[in-house]
């Protein structure tokens, strides 16, 4: 069988402010409304034989892939591993070969999918995929070689060396070249671009490692032991799973590894890794223009401008990026995009918040927006989906107001359970045990006024939760 492995993490700091550490690159939307989360488990569905799908990403970001899937793949093939912190590739593969190996056998192959990829190509990419299900059914671990349409600075290479049946054996993996060398790579016709995509068995993959890396495959395996396999999703003990090195496959595995192999691919490959490489997505207008959303460009050549809702006008500009996702404004010249993440390092410096959330905070309930964040007041706009429920929480710094905009709410407020309909509200004082319930199979919208000395999110104790999320115990 041949089991996609989605790996669905990091912060995407490079995609800043669309990408940020609550709700990275992976639920991007494209042009077409479409996430690279949803697209990539398409292509896996699309070449996958036995149904499963497992997906290897944070605790923190579960139930939105969860909700990203729904209605895609059934719940009992959507596998999801949950690590508790990143730690880079090789721990996140080597734990994904062991699952599969525990219930598929070493002869089962993985085919290792980054979410941030974007492939229009599904035909070439069906046939690259083939070719690399043979190579690894002979043994080898196989990645997936881009053939290079230019000189590409931003990307590490693949030097090809002698011709197998289905590809060509791995000669060397190369850092990020310069511009010169760069372009004698491509010259050459021995060089590919390296996609981060692979195929291999599950046990080859445990085999190698035992090789190359055994330090962190006995700690990928005594993680591993502590977890329940027939639980869903599958959750990893964050003090073991702490003590997996944060390196790369490339580095753990594929550059040792005896046998290896790399495919190389004609497909359309993008990384989606900057803004440019958004904006190279589509050729534009006649001067070069691309929009998303609300635009007036006058006098502009070459300019990418998306915005989540205002009206963005650029007037005599050329080669800009102009991202405005209502609570934060990105403007860059098209080549200096790749420096974007120095903007999430600064912001970082200064603790603040739009670093890491946006101003709609996704939850496994629903989401809420920020409307006014002042320092007398906060407003939020919360909507909580069919069927869920808030967690049993109290506020020591703060009291809130909710009012019902749509929908039919169930709250507790103290030791009173009652129903809030349209136009009706609450008051729920500090000190004060409360809990919000959507029991209906419709959307429940309501605002929130929150009035005190402190509105951070830490300032929120739970003491029952379905999500996992307690923090606290009733006296």
């Amino acid at each position: 069988m041949l089991i996609p492995v989605i790996l669905s993490g990091g912060a995407g700091t490079r995609l800043w402010p669309v990408s940020r550490r609550a709700y990275p690159k992976p639920f991007m939307q494209m042009g077409d409304g479409e996430s690279l989360l949803r697209k990539t488990l398409k292509r896996a569905q699309a070449v996958a034989v036995g149904g499963e799908v497992i997906t290897v990403t944070s605790r923190d970001h579960f139930f939105i892939s969860r909700d990203e899937y729904r209605g895609m793949i059934a719940d009992a093939d959507a596998r999801f591993l949950l690590e508790p912190m990143g730690r880079n590739t090789a721990p996140a593969l080597a734990l994904a070969a062991l699952d599969i190996n525990h219930r598929h056998g070493p002869d089962a192959q993985m085919l290792v999918l980054p979410a941030d990829h974007l492939i229009r190509d599904l035909d070439s990419y069906a046939t690259a995929v083939r070719a690399a299900r043979s190579l690894a059914s002979a043994g080898y671990l196989v990645t997936f070689g881009i053939v290079p349409t230019r000189a590409e600075t931003g990307f590490g290479y693949i030097r090809a060396g002698a011709a197998l049946q289905a590809g060509r054996q791995i000669e060397a993996f190369v850092e990020k070249p310069d511009a010169m060398t760069a372009q004698a790579y491509v010259d050459s016709g021995d060089y590919m671009w390296n996609s981060g995509m692979f195929c291999f068995a599950a046990g080859s993959l445990l085999e190698s490692m035992a090789e190359t890396c055994p330090a962190l495959l006995a700690a990928a395996r005594q993680c591993y032991a502590k977890v329940h396999s027939d639980a869903l999703p599958v959750e990893f003990d964050r003090d073991s799973f702490g003590e997996l090195p944060d390196v790369s496959v490339d580095y753990a595995v594929m550059e040792k590894a005896a046998r290896r192999a790399v495919v190389p691919a004609s497909f359309d490959w993008n990384d989606i890794g900057s803004w440019k490489a958004i904006s190279d997505l589509d050729p534009g207008d006649d001067a070069g223009n691309r929009t998303i959303g609300p635009a007036v460009l006058v006098d502009s050549r070459n300019c990418y401008v998306q915005s989540s809702g205002r009206l963005v006008a650029a007037v005599g500009v050329d080669d800009l990026v102009i991202v405005d996702t209502g609570d934060a404004v990105l403007v860059s010249t098209r080549d200096k995009a790749q420096a974007v993440k120095q903007v999430v390092d600064e912001l970082r410096l200064q603790k603040h918040e739009a670093a890491d959330v946006h101003a709609t905070v996704h939850r496994p309930w629903g989401s809420y927006s920020v409307i006014e964040d002042a320092p007398d007041c906060k407003v939020k706009r919360l909507l909580v989906k069919p069927g869920h429920v808030l967690s049993l929480q109290m506020h020591y710094r703060r009291s809130e107001h909710w009012t019902v905009i749509s929908g039919t709410a169930r709250v507790r407020v103290g030791e009173r359970e009652f129903v809030l309909n349209h136009n009706e509200s609450v008051y729920i004082p500090v000190h004060t045990l409360h809990r919000l319930e959507n029991a209906t199979d419709e959307d429940l919208k309501l605002i929130e006024v929150q009035c005190g000395e402190y509105f951070g999110e830490d300032d929120i104790v739970r003491y029952e939760d379905r999500y996992g999320r307690v923090a606290a115990k009733l006296a």
